[in-house]
């Protein structure tokens, strides 16, 4: 009966991070897409209402980042140890990319000269997720681990599977950010948020087929998961919910539809991070830690669960009323100023 409720315990603490990793990929994997997308925006103006779009929310679509890793050190600690140690350069790069970029945006404000800083935010986002996009892939590729010891050195997170699903995140994050855009602007630049998103889609559907097809050659269990009658059919329905998005993507689009594009964007990235999880379930550190051998006692999940889930109904209530509070169009006659 112990065993039971400790399993019990440690697949809803599974499903809480699952869902907090979720919704930090979306809110601020949307922000970090616009700052990549600044990099190619050659009009100042253009930029300064994209930049101008992100004020009131960015800073907060962080916070889910560290409510998640303070809810891994709490509910699994033997995975927040493994991957702080195996994945210490990737996620240092990212902390740091983080910090300068949030530095960058407060500084272009205020700054006579704002080509340094517009410069600085763009590739700060960009490295940020590329760093991301290295740490989970390292990190579904195994890290060499042989049970629960690390056998790799500090670069065994940087291989060619890696680096493919980091530029998977790079073009989920632009595409999330290209049809955020498109919701917030208006005129030339909702014309060219749309182009862009159209090349992000086609390249992030890409990727997705081409990782999961990879993963399920070096992984036999990731493998043996989709071969299985059961779990099979849940996988192949998510990639066929992913294929379908696309193409749901494409059409909204077409027809200039800028919530629709925004939702089924999201729901790319929702079939694809559902599809991974299951295949590799029940292990946060394929293939050698299952979420039952590192996750934390009953007590101590029960009491996180009285200390965080409160917090989670709040963000997601903040956040809702945030988004509301700043809905609508950036115009641009109202901030030609600021990127001059």
């Amino acid at each position: 009966m112990e065993n039971e409720i400790h399993n019990l315990l440690a697949n809803i603490w599974f499903f809480i991070i699952g869902l907090m990793l979720f919704l930090y990929v979306i809110l601020d994997g949307f922000d970090l897409g616009v700052g990549i997308l600044c990099l190619v925006t050659k009009n100042d103006k253009h930029r300064a209402v994209m930049m101008t779009s992100l004020e009131s929310i960015w800073d907060a679509n962080e916070s889910w980042l560290v409510l998640l890793g303070g809810s891994l050190f709490g509910a699994f600690p033997l995975v927040f140890a493994v991957t702080l140690q195996s994945l210490y350069v990737p996620i240092m790069i990212m902390l740091f990319a983080l910090i300068f970029r949030g530095v960058a945006f407060e500084f272009r404000h205020h700054a006579r000269n704002k080509a340094p800083w517009n410069l600085a935010f763009g590739y700060s986002s960009l490295v940020a997720s590329l760093a991301q996009g290295l740490a989970f892939g390292g990190l579904i590729s195994g890290l060499g681990m042989t049970d629960i010891d690390y056998q790799g050195d500090v670069w065994a997170w940087f291989t060619p599977f890696s680096a493919l699903v980091a530029l998977g995140v790079v073009s989920g994050y632009l595409l999330l950010g290209a049809t955020y855009l498109m919701i917030k602007t208006e005129g030339a630049i909702r014309r060219i948020n749309l182009h862009q998103a159209y090349i992000a889609a086609t390249l992030e559907i890409m990727i997705i087929l081409t990782v999961i097809i990879w993963a399920s050659r070096f992984n036999p269990y990731f493998a043996a998961r989709w071969a299985d009658n059961a779990t099979g059919y849940y996988l192949n329905s998510f990639l066929i919910l992913a294929v379908f998005a696309f193409i749901m993507l494409m059409w909204a689009l077409r027809k200039g539809f800028e919530l629709s594009a925004f939702f089924w964007s999201v729901i790319i990235s929702f079939a694809a991070f559902t599809a991974i999880t299951i295949g590799y379930y029940p292990f946060m550190i394929p293939s050698s830690i299952t979420l039952t051998s590192a996750a934390s006692s009953s007590k101590t999940l029960i009491f996180m669960l009285s200390g965080i889930g409160f917090f989670i109904p709040v963000m997601l209530i903040y956040s809702g009323y945030q988004y509301l509070v700043f809905r609508g169009k950036v115009k641009m006659d109202e901030h030609t100023n600021v990127g001059v």
